[in-house]
């Protein structure tokens, strides 16, 4: 289903992984410095929150390239699983009441 999309993946995720790397630097170096504008700030918390399911999505799709069509479904309704119930309410606070 994705063999032929397997560099694609590879390229878009390299990607994500330097920008990923680079917001969360400077959130690091934000957390004690403060010199981003809150609006600056609001856009890289959530490529934080959103940016590491992307990446983890393209990296597993790209994984899934390599193997048969029964894996790909289960990856692919896993994701799906997960899209859904982050629009449920209370999602986040439960699951963040858990790691902590």
């Amino acid at each position: 289903m994705f063999k032929g999309l397997e560099k694609v993946f590879d390229i878009i995720g390299e990607i994500l992984a330097v920008v990923l790397v680079v917001v969360f630097a400077l959130l690091i170096i934000n957390a004690n410095f403060s010199f981003l504008p809150d609006s600056v700030l609001n856009v890289f918390e959530v490529i934080r929150t959103y940016g590491s399911l992307v990446l983890i999505a393209v990296v597993g799709l790209e994984a899934m390239a390599k193997r048969n069509f029964l894996f790909q479904i289960i990856f692919i309704a896993l994701l799906a699983l997960i899209v859904v119930f982050l629009f449920f309410p209370g999602t986040y606070e439960n699951l963040i009441g858990l790691i902590k």
